[in-house]
């Protein structure tokens, strides 16, 4: 609830939606819904349609309800994310509910009136769907709604704006019994169109798909449209008592903020970060009333089980940006949140209740430079920033018109702890092996960076694509941004050689995910010429890029693994040619040779801090790389006294293995070495060459 008046807009297509049929329309309706986070944030909010099926044992015609799944996305929600189940045998459950206390068994009946064998569970959201008696049902969590819904008066305010339109309920754990509260409203109010949930939401519902969906539309608009005029002229937050630092400024406040509080809070679970300084964000963190609103808590369900029940508020004065002062008390606020959050837990659980969860928080909100959130993957913590936004425009539009009130702490506690929300967090899969970690890779649109990217990203990993080929980086950044999620990937345009340049790229990655656990110093060049013939600027370029461009790296590398305090870990790809020399090739030689040593001098710096250092010896990668796209694969053939198109057989047979070596051969020494299944190794070297008795290490 931004108080801007812009309306949601109609998107539904006439001609599109009459070749659907009616889960097709649902579908249709629900992507449509979920598309705009003004409507439902991420995962929230659920929708449904009666249809009327076939039943594939009796051959009848019968009534299945088709509801979104449990944990499942109406935005991005396919036909197999609905769960379907038998509406008679759903309403048969009202005959064995025994009351409130029967809430979590009657979750296990559930799956007993499956339709078809659909393997979708069923969430605890469906009886409040099955039990309304109409076809089509939305509930949603639009900000406009949930203001009203968190305002200490959220009844008087429903009536005040929909007159008998919209119903109103009291708060009450999302379950059977609001099911059957939902049930008694309609049939004691047939003329409603929907209600509004205290604290939680709203629920429309019509017998058409296009009718539930103008519908909602309808409602929610009516509420924007109505804070709007309610708000105009009207302090917000109690009004400004900060001003935001320059845009530039805030960034580079995050820079140094961000890795600081992953290393304390990442000890147990690597977490990854997201900064939000959007106008909503600045708008709160610079008000009077961001303490007294933050520390009462979010209200709706679906916000603090992503952003837990309350931020950490961060003291710091951009007048005066002292971040010094925010790190060297950082120790001391984070002890506090958690002495909190574990008095919060012993003073709410029950004799049942799950284990204590991370004490750490998810929202940490700065004065004049925004929000970070910090989860255990990059979707998931920036996802709970956009919660934590929808609970900023709740607070925004109900402490404008009315008195914001925060869920409280037994029924938040009740559903965070709650044991079925704990059996679908047991049912995660398990994280991959570099779940939580950050890659930065230099050369990362080549041949070899682009692999070991790839085969990174496939372990859990983010990664940050450093080159200094920005047409090459963008078609990469695109490639794995379509195929692996926007998530997973950021990319910076990067000359090693140049040292403001390197400082800043790897600010750029604290930004982007909080910070770095991985280098794999990659980029390269290659240059072929007899001695005599090698001129200076070529010797120059190849010692600038190979040798100082790895220190570069490393040493802003080493200088954020050493602020984290959570280890580190440095690959290099060197060479064959580090270890074996070549003729006619002095230059790129001992620049190969030099990063070798580099990584056995890094090893020996880093150990104290958990930093492991460990170089991979490729030879004769051809296929994808582009130092081998030029003059260095004609300069090579040209030696050898071979045809250039005979190169990569050439070097096949004067391999020992007499095997090709490609980028993905490599990649895979990479990882090996990036994770923990070497973690007991430093300082070492592995050869991916298919066997050169010249490049044995011993």
């Amino acid at each position: 609830m931004t108080g801007k008046t812009r309306l949601l807009d109609n998107r539904w297509d006439d001609a599109y939606a009459a070749g659907l049929d009616e889960p097709g329309k649902l579908l249709y309706r629900s992507n449509l819904l979920g598309a705009d986070k003004r409507i439902t944030n991420y995962g929230g909010g659920n929708t449904s349609a009666k249809v009327m099926e076939t039943d594939p044992l009796t051959g009848q015609t019968v009534k299945v309800l088709w509801v979104k799944g449990s944990g499942g996305d109406v935005g991005t929600i396919k036909l197999d994310g609905f769960a379907t189940l038998y509406q008679e045998k759903l309403d048969a459950l009202k005959g064995i509910y025994k009351g409130v206390e029967d809430e979590d068994r009657m979750v296990g009946f559930l799956p007993h009136c499956t339709f078809n064998l659909n393997p979708r569970a069923a969430s605890i959201d469906t009886p409040l769907h099955g039990f309304v008696d109409f076809s089509h049902v939305d509930h949603m969590h639009p900000d406009a709604i949930i203001a009203i819904a968190a305002s200490k008066n959220s009844r008087e305010l429903t009536q005040q704006i929909f007159g008998a339109e919209i119903g109103w309920l009291p708060w009450r754990r999302p379950g059977f019994q609001l099911g059957l509260d939902l049930e008694a409203f309609v049939k004691a109010n047939p003329t409603a169109k929907g209600v509004v949930l205290e604290s939680h939401g709203l629920f429309t519902w019509a017998n058409d798909a296009k009718d539930c969906y103008l519908l909602t539309l309808e409602i929610i608009n009516k509420a924007i449209t109505w804070f709007a005029a309610e708000t105009d002229g009207k302090l917000i937050f109690g009004g400004s008592v900060t001003v935001s630092l320059p845009a530039d400024e805030r960034r580079a406040v995050a820079a140094r903020l961000m890795p600081e509080i992953r290393g304390r809070i990442g000890k147990a679970e690597r977490k990854l970060g997201h900064f939000d300084d959007q106008d909503a964000v600045l708008e709160f963190v610079n008000s009077a009333q961001l303490k007294p609103l933050g520390n009462l808590g979010t209200s709706c369900p679906d916000h603090f089980l992503r952003t837990k029940i309350r931020p950490l508020i961060l003291d710091f004065d951009p007048a005066k940006p002292d971040v010094d002062a925010v790190i060297s008390a950082l120790d001391k606020a984070l002890e506090d949140y958690r002495a909190d959050y574990t008095r919060y837990y012993e003073a709410c659980r029950h004799d049942n209740s799950p284990k204590i969860r991370d004490p750490n928080p998810v929202i940490f909100l700065i004065p004049g430079v925004g929000m970070f959130s910090f989860a255990k993957d990059k979707a998931t913590a920036r996802i709970a920033g956009e919660f934590y936004v929808n609970a900023i425009n709740v607070m925004r539009g109900a402490s404008t018109v009315s008195e914001y009130q925060g869920l409280p702490e037994q029924e938040a506690f009740d559903i965070e702890y709650w044991l079925l929300e704990e059996a679908k967090l047991q049912r995660m899969p398990k994280p991959k092996s570099l779940a939580g970690k950050v890659a930065f890779v230099t050369g990362g649109a080549g041949g070899i960076g682009r692999a070991t990217a790839e085969r990174l990203v496939a372990e859990g990993a983010c990664v940050v694509l450093a080159d200094i080929d920005a047409d090459a980086l963008a078609a990469t950044l695109a490639d794995f941004a379509k195929r692996h999620g926007a998530d997973a990937v950021r990319a910076v345009t990067l000359d090693v050689t140049k040292e403001n340049a390197v400082i800043d790229s790897f600010a750029a990655a604290c930004v982007e995910f909080g910070g770095v656990d991985i280098l794999v110093s990659n980029a390269g060049i290659a240059s072929s010429a007899p001695v005599e013939d090698t001129t200076l600027a070529m010797w120059d370029k190849n010692i600038s890029i190979l040798a100082t461009g790895y220190f570069l790296v490393s040493r802003e590398a080493f200088r954020l693994f050493r602020r984290q305090k959570l280890g580190g870990n440095v690959v290099f790809v060197a060479s064959k040619n580090g270890l074996a020399s070549s003729p006619n090739a002095s230059a790129y030689c001992t620049a190969k040779a030099a990063e070798i040593h580099l990584a056995r001098c890094l090893a020996l710096e880093g150990a104290d801090a958990g930093i492991r250092v460990n170089t991979v010896n490729p030879d004769a990668v051809l296929r994808g790389s582009k130092i081998w796209n030029g003059e260095w694969r004609e300069q090579r053939a040209a030696s050898s006294k071979i045809e250039v198109d005979d190169l990569e057989e050439h070097y096949r047979k004067r391999s020992m293995l007499k095997l090709n070596v490609f980028p993905e051969d490599i990649a895979e020494a990479i990882y090996f070495l990036a994770s923990d299944l070497s973690a007991k190794s430093t300082g070492n070297i592995i050869n991916v060459d298919a066997g050169n008795a010249q490049s044995f290490t011993r």
